[in-house]
C-alpha cells in the first residue's frame, strides 16, 4: 500500500514536470521552487503515515491539484480524468452515440425515467423512429428505469457502427416499442439557429466556439445570402467562449485584410502574438449588430471587441463577463489535465478584457462582477463611460470612446428581460417545460402531422388555445404565482396573469417548438419577446452607418 502511494506521488510530480516542458532536476537550480516541492512531499508523507484513518492517496492528490491550480487565478483549473471526456466533447464538438437529448421524468415507483426531449435531425435515432416524448424504459433488454445520467451515457454511447436496442413507452400508445439503433458520430453543434427575419436580415446564434464553429458559421452565412441577406444579427448572448482561434476566424469574416483582431501577451514570448485579419471575408461590407450579455465571455469578447474597436459593428445588450485570460491545457499521465493561464488578451484599441482580480478570492471576484452587472443594467452606455476614470477610456478607429476595465461595454445597453412576475415565477419553477412535455405527450401525433417543419410551425401555429389549459395546469401545481397570498387559489390572480398573456403564449409556443425542432424551433419564437433582440431591431440605421464609414 505504501509503495503504491509513493509511486502515485512520484508519477504525479514527474508527470507535471514532463508535461509542462521541463524536468524536475531543473528545479534544483531554483532553491525556492525545489524547497516548495519538498514541502509538499513532506506534508503528503506526514499525512499518509500519521492521519487517524486510512486514506486514499488519490483523493489527496486530486484535492492538492485543485487547490494548487485554483490559487493561480479564477480561470486556471484542474480537470479530473472523469470530467475530461465531456470537456473534450464540448471542444471537439462531437461524440459517438444515438443522437438524442433527454431529461428525467417521474416514472414507475416514482423512479426517474429517461424522456427523449429532442431527436437529432438526420441522426440514427430519427432514422430508427424515436420521437420527442418517448420514455426509454429498457436498453438491450435491461431496465433503464432509475438510471442516473452516467448510466444513460454508458448505456447509449458507444463506438460508431455498433448497435443498441432501445425499448420505449410512447404516450397515448398502450404497447411498448422496440428500436435497434446503429450508433454514429453525433455533432455537438455550436450554431443554435440561423434564419431570415423579413426579406433582408439574417440572424445567427452561436452558443460557444469549438473546433467546428467557423465551418458552421460560414455555411450558415452562405445559405442566408442565398435567401437575400443584406445585414446580419450575430447573437452571442450566453456564449461563454471556447477556442480563441475560432473567434479570430469568425471576426475575420467581418474585417478587411491586415486589421488587428486580438493581441495575446504572456510572460513567455512563445505565448505572445498578434492575430490579424486576412483579405476576402464573407461579410466585410455587411452591416452587423452583435448581441451580448453578462454571460458572453472569452472568445465572444474577442469578436465583440474587434468589431467595436474597428467601428465595424454595433454592440447591443449588457456588459460582457470580462474573461481575458488565455488558458492552455496540459494533459497529465492519468488522463486528467491542468488548464493554466499563459497570457492575457487585449482588443485592437489596447483594452484588457479581463476584470481585475485578487488571487485566492474567487468568491469576491464573482460577486463583484454580479454587482457591476446589476448596476450597469439600469444605466446607459454614455452614463457608464462618463463615470469611469480616464484610464479606462479608449478610442476606436473612428475616434469613438469605448470602455476598458473588464468586459465589453455595448454601444447600447439594454436592461435584462422584462418578463412579468408571473412569467418569471413560472419559468423559475419549470412550468413552461413541464406543460410543453404534457401537451406533446397528449397531442404530439397531431402536432407533427399538422406542422411537419419548423418554418410552418413558427409562422402558423397559434398558441392562444394553450393559454387557458396552461393556467389550469399552473393553478394545480399549488405554487405561489403572484405576490398575493394563496395566489394559486385566489380568483384575482387570473386577471393579473392575463395582463402578460402575450408573453406566456409566446413562451409556451417556444417551448413546444424546441421539443419539436430543437433550438431552431425556439429562437424564431422566443426572440419576439427577447428585449435585447427587440431593441436591436430599431438600430439598423446606426449599424448601416458604421458599415459604410
Amino acid at each position: 500500500m505504501k509503495y503504491r502511494k509513493a509511486l502515485l506521488y512520484a508519477v504525479l510530480t514527474l508527470g507535471v514536470g514532463v508535461v509542462l516542458g521541463f524536468e524536475i532536476a531543473a528545479w534544483r537550480s531554483d532553491d525556492g521552487a525545489y524547497a516548495s516541492m519538498q514541502k509538499i512531499r513532506d506534508a503528503f508523507l506526514l499525512i499518509e503515515n500519521n492521519y487517524v484513518e486510512e486514506i486514499d492517496s488519490s483523493v489527496l492528490a486530486e484535492a492538492g491539484l485543485e487547490n494548487m491550480v485554483g490559487a493561480l487565478d479564477p480561470h486556471s483549473v484542474y480537470i479530473s480524468k472523469e470530467r475530461m471526456e465531456s470537456v473534450s466533447e464540448s471542444f471537439e464538438a462531437s461524440f459517438e452515440g444515438i443522437g438524442i437529448s433527454y431529461e428525467f421524468v417521474e416514472g414507475p415507483d416514482e423512479r426517474d425515467t429517461i424522456a427523449v426531449m429532442n431527436v437529432l435531425h438526420g441522426g440514427p435515432s430519427e432514422e430508427a423512429g424515436l420521437q420527442s416524448g418517448d420514455r426509454i424504459i429498457a436498453v438491450d433488454d435491461s431496465s433503464a428505469v432509475g438510471f442516473s445520467k452516467s448510466d444513460v451515457q454508458h448505456a447509449l454511447r458507444g463506438p460508431r457502427g455498433t448497435q443498441v436496442g432501445v425499448t420505449v413507452r410512447r404516450p397515448i400508445i398502450s404497447d411498448t416499442l422496440h428500436f435497434t439503433i446503429t450508433r454514429d458520430k453525433i455533432p455537438l453543434r455550436t450554431l443554435d439557429a440561423a434564419y431570415m427575419v423579413g426579406e433582408k436580415t439574417g440572424y445567427v446564434k452561436l452558443n460557444r466556439f469549438a473546433r467546428t464553429t467557423h465551418q458552421e458559421f460560414t455555411r450558415a452565412v452562405r445559405e442566408l445570402k442565398k435567401k437575400g441577406m443584406e445585414r446580419i444579427t450575430l447573437d452571442l448572448q450566453g456564449n461563454s467562449g471556447g477556442f480563441m482561434r475560432m473567434a479570430v476566424k469568425v471576426a475575420d469574416e467581418f474585417l478587411s485584410g491586415g486589421q488587428t483582431i486580438v493581441s495575446a501577451r504572456g510572460r513567455h514570448e512563445r505565448f505572445s502574438h498578434v492575430s490579424k485579419s486576412d483579405d476576402g471575408g464573407a461579410l466585410e461590407d455587411m452591416p452587423v449588430i452583435v448581441l451580448v450579455d453578462e454571460q458572453s465571455a472569452s472568445a465572444s469578447e474577442i469578436v465583440a471587441g474587434a468589431l467595436q474597436d474597428h467601428d465595424r459593428g454595433l454592440i447591443v445588450g449588457r456588459r460582457t463577463f470580462g474573461k481575458g485570460l488565455v488558458q492552455k491545457q496540459y494533459k497529465l499521465n492519468d488522463g486528467s489535465a491542468v488548464r493554466v493561464t499563459i497570457s492575457r488578451f487585449y482588443t485592437p484599441s489596447g483594452r484588457l478584457i479581463q476584470t481585475p482580480y485578487d488571487r485566492g478570492s474567487d468568491e469576491d471576484y464573482f460577486e463583484t462582477k454580479a454587482e457591476r452587472h446589476r448596476r450597469d443594467a439600469v444605466r446607459s452606455a454614455d452614463a457608464i463611460i462618463e463615470s469611469a476614470p480616464d484610464s479606462f477610456r479608449y478610442a476606436t478607429e473612428a475616434g469613438r470612446t469605448v470602455l476598458g476595465g473588464g468586459g465589453i461595454l455595448p454601444d447600447f445597453v439594454v436592461a435584462p428581460d422584462s418578463l412579468s412576475p408571473f412569467a418569471r415565477t413560472a419559468r423559475g419553477n419549470n412550468l413552461f417545460t413541464r406543460f410543453a412535455r404534457r401537451w406533446l405527450d397528449r397531442h404530439g401525433t397531431s402536432l407533427r402531422e399538422t406542422w411537419p417543419d419548423k418554418e410552418r410551425f413558427v409562422s402558423g401555429f397559434e398558441s392562444r388555445k394553450l393559454f387557458d389549459p396552461f393556467l389550469e395546469f399552473a393553478s394545480g401545481t399549488g405554487l405561489r404565482l403572484t405576490n398575493e397570498p394563496d395566489s394559486s387559489k385566489n380568483s384575482s390572480w387570473r386577471a393579473k396573469v392575463r395582463e402578460s398573456r402575450e408573453q406566456i403564449e409566446t413562451l409556451l409556443k417556444a417551448h413546444l417548438g424546441r421539443r419539436l425542432y430543437g433550438s431552431e424551433g425556439w429562437y424564431p419564437v422566443f426572440n419576439t419577446i427577447n428585449s435585447t433582440y427587440q431593441e436591436a431591431l430599431g438600430m439598423w440605421k446606426r449599424a448601416e452607418k458604421l458599415a459604410s464609414s
